[in-house]
């Protein structure tokens, strides 16, 4: 299994964790003002981080090249800098940082796709 294939993984696991944690603590309170910030480090980090660490694994020619360590470090660097920007913005009503999290994730995302995009494709010089 590749370095990438494995990080995407662990990432997934410990943000599977911090998620279900959060969900906890909220229901506990019964305060859910940050439940957006809850959903996307479900949907986010675990599910998409997951799920990019299962496709590294299925398809390991994605790994190979300097895109795919531009991907990752890109798209793993911005997922909490997106997340921590939630939190600033729902709670303190400065959005600035959820922004460039968000810009970071998105421009990971198209990364992933054209990586994916070229492999699927049968162009296996990524």
């Amino acid at each position: 299994m590749s370095r990438i294939a494995t990080s995407y993984l662990a990432l997934a696991a410990l943000y599977l964790i911090v998620g279900l944690t959060m969900g906890i603590g909220m229901g506990m309170a019964h305060e859910f003002r940050f439940a957006p910030v809850h959903g996307h480090i479900n949907l986010i980090g675990w599910t998409t981080h997951g799920l990019m660490g299962l496709a590294y694994r299925q398809w390991p020619e994605m790994a190979k090249g300097n895109l795919a360590a531009s991907q990752f470090l890109i798209f793993a660097l911005s997922a909490p800098i997106f997340m921590a920007g939630l939190v600033l913005s729902i709670g303190y009503e400065q959005p600035i940082v959820a922004i460039a999290g968000s810009v970071g994730v998105f421009l990971g995302a198209l990364l992933f796709a054209l990586i994916a995009a070229r492999v699927w494709l049968g162009d296996k010089g990524v």
